[in-house]
């Protein structure tokens, strides 16, 4: 009886790793997530912005995928939103940018709520056609309800020239009458995952 009670218990635990709510996708929730981007202009002015419409999700084998919506960036300047669409993303060509990578669902797995745990994750970036990899230290967390948050511990850099970006930001140097814009661009971001 005993031996069958250690039996029951091990099946009990192995079970529990295999439950809808540990291995089921998470999706992202929009209203609740943050992308931004900080540019300096002049040498010496930044300035943050960022993505209002986000989509994505993570699949039960740990795939991260995140959708931007390149039309959707704020700057809180309505021509200059209009600037960046037209002359640096090209939206008419390129609808959006993505980035995906793998987190490690056997550490999620053994998540209780509020515990966090941090790993350094590669991503395909693909922007303006041209997709390159990238690295970035994230923090896990589990939250209530089975949701989870993925953060950037710290800045990832994308430089416009490894994206053909360089003539656009010159483009937007030029309109705004500025001496300088950055071609190094630091990304933060702070996403929330529903079950």
């Amino acid at each position: 009886m005993e031996i069958f009670m250690k039996v029951l218990s091990g099946l009990a635990f192995f079970l529990t790793f295999l439950s809808p709510n540990v291995w089921a996708q998470w999706d992202l929730s929009n209203d609740s997530s943050r992308l931004n981007f900080v540019t300096v202009k002049s040498l010496k002015i930044g300035e943050v912005h960022r993505f209002e419409h986000l989509t994505g999700s993570i699949s039960d084998t740990g795939q991260v995928t995140l959708n931007i919506d390149l039309n959707s960036v704020e700057t809180n300047i309505g021509i200059r939103n209009e600037r960046i669409k037209k002359q640096l993303f090209e939206t008419d060509n390129f609808l959006q940018a993505t980035a995906s990578g793998f987190i490690n669902v056997n550490k999620v797995a053994r998540l209780e709520v509020g515990d966090t745990y941090t790993e350094s994750v590669q991503l395909t970036l693909s922007f303006h056609g041209i997709a390159h990899k990238v690295t970035n230290d994230v923090q896990v967390t589990k939250l209530k309800d089975d949701k989870l948050s993925v953060t950037s511990l710290m800045p990832l850099v994308i430089n416009a020239s490894n994206y053909g970006l360089t003539e656009g930001v010159e483009k937007l140097r030029a309109l705004a009458g500025l001496p300088s814009i950055s071609d190094a661009v630091p990304v933060t971001f702070s996403l929330i995952f529903n079950p």
